[in-house]
Parts: C-alpha cells; sequence; structure tokens
C-alpha cells in the first residue's frame, strides 16, 4: 500500500529559512525568538501585502508570495523593528501618516545591519534625516510627500502595523515581554561581543542576556552609570545563596577589606530593586563609612549611614527602593554623623531597627597600609566619576553627595588649623589706636615735636579670655596633651589673650583660676586616677563671678567622662583621633592627631 506524502512547499521553506537568518543576527534574534511568525490563509492579506504585525508579536505573512529566505528575512526584520522600537502605539493605530514614518526609520536601520535582501519593489531612495520617528512624522504631516506611502509600506498602502491589548506577549515560562527593553538588551549585548572581539577575548552571542537580575544590574553600573561604574568595578558580587545563609545575609552586604558584595538570590528582588540595593552597597565603599566609624557603636553607624544613601538614592531615582528598608523623609538633609547622634539619643527605640550590611573589619585594620590604598581608590574612582556625570549632564545628584563626594576628595584639614580658625571667629584683632599719652622717642630731626604712640585699649585686653576645662585623668595620653596645650598657648599669645582662666577636672576639679597662656603646659599635673567627671567643673566656672558670661569655654577630655550641660555658653571640644563623645556635642569637635 502506497502512503500518502506530504508534498514540499517551496515558499513555506523559503520563509522558514529566512525565519532562520534572522535569529542567526545577535540584534535581531532575541526578539525573533520571542515573536510568532505565521504563514498560512486563516487571515485576511491583499496580494501587494507583505507583512503586517501585532504589538503582541505576531507576524502574519503573506503564503501567497513567492520571495527569497533574503527577501522574508528582510521582511521580518522590518516588523521586528516596529516592535523594538515601540512604533505600535493605540493611539495612533489607524494613522497612515505615522504608520509611513516608522517604515521609512525601520528601513534606514536596516541598511545598516545588512539583514537579508531589500525586496525590489522596496528598494526606493530613503527621505533624509529618516533617524527620528516624531519629527519625521511632522515633516510628513506638512509636506504629504506620496513617495514615502510607495517605499514605506509593507502592505499596499495600507497600515502594516496593528494593536492589540498592552503590546506584550505572554509567555507561562518566561511571563510578558517588554519588546523595547529586549532591543535595548540585544544591542547592548551586540556592542559588547565586539569590543571583546577587537580586545582578543571570545564570547558567545548572548552571554551577556542570561544573566540574571543581580548581573544585569551590576552590569549597568559598568556601561551606563559613571557616578559608581568605577566602584562596581572595584568589587566582586559574590551570588551564593549558602554564602548568604551562613552570613545571616537578608539581601547584601559589603566588605571593604574583602573588595566583595555578598547577595542573597533568595530574596527574589526585580532588576530594579537590585540596582538600588548595588548602589546602596557601592556608596558605603566610596564614602569610606567603615573608615569614619571611629569609637561609634558599628550597628548604630550602618542604621545612620542607611537613611543617608535610602534618601539619596530615590532622589536620584536609581532603581527602585524594595520594601522594609530604612526611609524616613523628617531626616533628610542631615549628614550620617548628625543622625547618629540622634539615634544614640534614643538608643532604645532605634536599636531594634539597626541594619548591619556594613562587614566591619578589626579595629586595627584601618590603620594599615592596605586600607589606607583601598581608601584612597575608592575616593579617586567616585571623584572622577562625580566629574564624568557632572560633566555629560547624567542625572540629579543631591546637593549633600555631591557635597560629601567634594569633601572627601580634599585632604582633611589639620586640626591645629581648624583651632586656629576657632580662635579666630572669637578673638577679632585688637585695634591700635594713636595716643599722645605716651610719647614715643622724638627724632632727632625735630627733637621739640612730640611724636604720638600706639597702643592697644586696657578695656579691650580685660574682656579677652576664655575657660580651659581640662581633663587630667591617667588616661589621657601625654603626648596628645601636650600637643593641645601648646596649639592653645600659641594661639591665645598670637591673639593678645594672655590670661585663660583653667579648670583641671579629675575625680573632682580644681580651680587653678587665671592663668598666662604660656604657663598652662608647665602646671598640669594629674591629680588622681579616678574617673572622669566635668560636669563639675563646668558649673564652677558658670558660678565664678569673674568669668564673665560671654567667654567661650574650651573642653579637653579623652571622651571617657559624663554627660555634660553647658548651659548655652560658647564651646568646643579637644579630643584624640578615633574616639567620639558619649553624647551628641553642640559645639564644634577638634581631633587631636
Amino acid at each position: 500500500m502506497n502512503r500518502k506524502q506530504n508534498k514540499p512547499n517551496p515558499a513555506l521553506e523559503a520563509f522558514e529559512a529566512g525565519c532562520g537568518l534572522v535569529k542567526k543576527n545577535p540584534i535581531l534574534g532575541p526578539l525573533m525568538e520571542r515573536a510568532y511568525p505565521h504563514f498560512e490563509d486563516t487571515y485576511p492579506m491583499a496580494k501587494e501585502d507583505w507583512a503586517w504585525v501585532t504589538s503582541e508579536g505576531h507576524i502574519y505573512a503573506n503564503s501567497h508570495r513567492r520571495a527569497s529566505a533574503g527577501e522574508w528575512a528582510y521582511v521580518l526584520a522590518h516588523c521586528l523593528l516596529h516592535l523594538g522600537l515601540g512604533h505600535i502605539r493605540e493611539e495612533r493605530e489607524k494613522d497612515l501618516l505615522w504608520n509611513a514614518a516608522c517604515d521609512c526609520v525601520a528601513a534606514r536601520y536596516l541598511t545598516d545591519f545588512h539583514i537579508g535582501t531589500v525586496p525590489e519593489e522596496l528598494s526606493d531612495p530613503l527621505p533624509s534625516g529618516a533617524r527620528e520617528e516624531e519629527k519625521l512624522y511632522d515633516w510628513l504631516k506638512e509636506h504629504r510627500e506620496p513617495s514615502c506611502f510607495r517605499f514605506s509600506t509593507m502592505s499596499g498602502g495600507r497600515a502594516d502595523m496593528c494593536w492589540q491589548g498592552k503590546g506584550r506577549a505572554w509567555r507561562w515560562w518566561s511571563g510578558p515581554t517588554d519588546w523595547r527593553q529586549l532591543f535595548a538588551e540585544s544591542l547592548r549585548d551586540a556592542l559588547r561581543t565586539a569590543v571583546d572581539y577587537a580586545g582578543g577575548v571570545r564570547t558567545e552571542p548572548g552571554e551577556y542576556r542570561k544573566m540574571g537580575p543581580i548581573q544585569r544590574a551590576r552590569e549597568w553600573f559598568l556601561s551606563s552609570y559613571p557616578l559608581l561604574g568605577g566602584v562596581a568595578s572595584g568589587f566582586k558580587l559574590v551570588e551564593d545563596p549558602l554564602v548568604a545563609q551562613r552570613m545571616g545575609i537578608s539581601i547584601a552586604a559589603i566588605s571593604v577589606q574583602m573588595q566583595e558584595i555578598y547577595v542573597n538570590p533568595a530574596a527574589h528582588l526585580t532588576e530594579q530593586e537590585w540596582r538600588f540595593v548595588l548602589a546602596h552597597e557601592y556608596l558605603h565603599a566610596a564614602l569610606c563609612h567603615e573608615g569614619r566609624l571611629g569609637r561609634r557603636d558599628p550597628e548604630l553607624w550602618n542604621t545612620a549611614c542607611d537613611y543617608v544613601i535610602n534618601q539619596w538614592l530615590r532622589d536620584m531615582e536609581v532603581g527602585i527602593m524594595p520594601e522594609g528598608l530604612l526611609y524616613d523623609p523628617e531626616l533628610g538633609g542631615l549628614s550620617a554623623e548628625s543622625i547618629y547622634d540622634l539615634l544614640a539619643a534614643n538608643l532604645r527605640k532605634y536599636r531594634r531597627m539597626a541594619r548591619h550590611d556594613i562587614l566591619f573589619g578589626p579595629p586595627d585594620w584601618y590603620h594599615s597600609r592596605d586600607f589606607v590604598d583601598l581608601d584612597t581608590w575608592c575616593r579617586s574612582a567616585i571623584q572622577k566619576g562625580l566629574d564624568f556625570h557632572e560633566i555629560h549632564e547624567r542625572g540629579y545628584l543631591p546637593a549633600g553627595l555631591v557635597e560629601e563626594i567634594r569633601a572627601l576628595s580634599q585632604p582633611p584639614i589639620p586640626w591645629d588649623v581648624e583651632l586656629a580658625r576657632w580662635f579666630d571667629e572669637r578673638f577679632q584683632p585688637l585695634e591700635k589706636r594713636r595716643t599722645y599719652a605716651r610719647l614715643s622717642r622724638r627724632q632727632s630731626a625735630t627733637p621739640d615735636i612730640p611724636r604720638p604712640s600706639y597702643h592697644y585699649e586696657e578695656e579691650a585686653h580685660a574682656g579677652r579670655t576664655f575657660g580651659v576645662l581640662l581633663d587630667t585623668s591617667g588616661s589621657m595620653e601625654r603626648g596628645l596633651l601636650a600637643a593641645a596645650l601648646g596649639a592653645i598657648a600659641s594661639y591665645s599669645a598670637a591673639r593678645d589673650v594672655n590670661r585663660v582662666r583653667v579648670v583641671f577636672c579629675d575625680a573632682a576639679p580644681y580651680d587653678q583660676g587665671y592663668m598666662e597662656a604660656t604657663d598652662i603646659a608647665g602646671s598640669v599635673r594629674v591629680r588622681g586616677r579616678g574617673g572622669t567627671v566635668l560636669q563639675p567643673g563646668v558649673e564652677m566656672l558658670e558660678q565664678a563671678k569673674d568669668f564673665p558670661k560671654e567667654a567661650p569655654l574650651l573642653i579637653i577630655t579623652d571622651c571617657e567622662c559624663d554627660r555634660l550641660n553647658l548651659f548655652g555658653r560658647d564651646h568646643a571640644f579637644l579630643v584624640p583621633r578615633g574616639k567620639s563623645l558619649p553624647f551628641p556635642p553642640r559645639g564644634p569637635v577638634f581631633y587631636l592627631e
């Protein structure tokens, strides 16, 4: 018995071969894999038509056409560009001028892509400037150029684009298709592959598109966000759920010491949310939050930094902030140090909210050469990123972030220079006055003519004084104490402050009265080994009748002291570098080196 054999269909074979040619293209191949090509008689099609495409990705071709595989590849690529460029819009579905403008733009792209063979009836010359649909659409509305209609349409002068639904094709295994996003990723993938090939690196086509949302988010910073791209290149991304579980990481954490960022894929965030999370971790490193910890509580400092960063990233619209992250609009505009002081004042409330996504290294590591080199590299990377971001106007940046980056790029002002400025603001230079009360030496040429002399007013001298509250407990380092007192003596003498009211504080206050500024350093002695109590010394100066109410107060301590009430008096603190006061300071704090 002879079985009935299917007859070969040359037209269908040519169409399928054309589909295969498009799938091999690195730019339009991913779109072709998600599209639905049809080559049947079940849909309306005029004899002169080639194809038309819907917003859901269905491409209906004329099965009565006899064309080569190359010509079908060109027609299919034309329809796919309508999807990838977002040409199919509901409000312009029946607008033939818009259809003609989009066809001209798609044809112009195809001349650069070199896909397939242009059918003879579609090979008319293109109008100039056919790169932007809107501009060409406005030009067509003004001139009504008939040649564009003859050239552009795939459907004999009728529209070859049809709106259906929301323009997203749904596949149960991959979800809806965002054609414009898919086209952008394909272009980026093809460009990276070309760059890798030029650099001698062989990568498989589509390798970048096969990355997960976390890797794609990281690649976005490297390719499209110069502010943090340099910082992102210096940190390895560890995407291991077992490592995240072992380290107790719910979403992400950063280790500057290891130059690694640990992410938990089990968080199931979108690519936009991972952009926000990675930018958060990059800013921790770029702004040197680990090195700025000092003697603060690590978890509370981490929480303060999180509030600042999340506010900035929301303002910059970098990705989408996942639910549950720390954010308080009332803290907007404050620095991490200021927020830390607020949190420390209400420790019981904010301790429950503390986050720990900065994996702090050992304390001695912050002073090692490796940390200094890495800290310098992070500062340089974020500074270069900021310069590029501003020059090319890549987006909005909060003023607080820009100010902090600029401050990090500048060398820190030495503590003695800051102290000198503090003296300059409170003790203006005395004005010299000429008077005949004290005659100067007569000149030999005119001995009979008296000459006035310059002198300072006695009243101005009397009011120029300040108080020094000095921690003389055994925990104070002698070298730092000597440096502080030496600076105070020299600045006082340079600004004509001859007498200083001094109170030594240990377990109890010791009023030394007014002392010559140059004699302070030589008279300091450790009075005891007990804990430091400074408040009685403050009260002693506040109650002293011979100490002016407006005179400023300079407090020198090692931060191992009690909480102070300074009664609104102008004051400043001198403390060792790396330590912090156990209460929010209201006056300036100078850190001794």
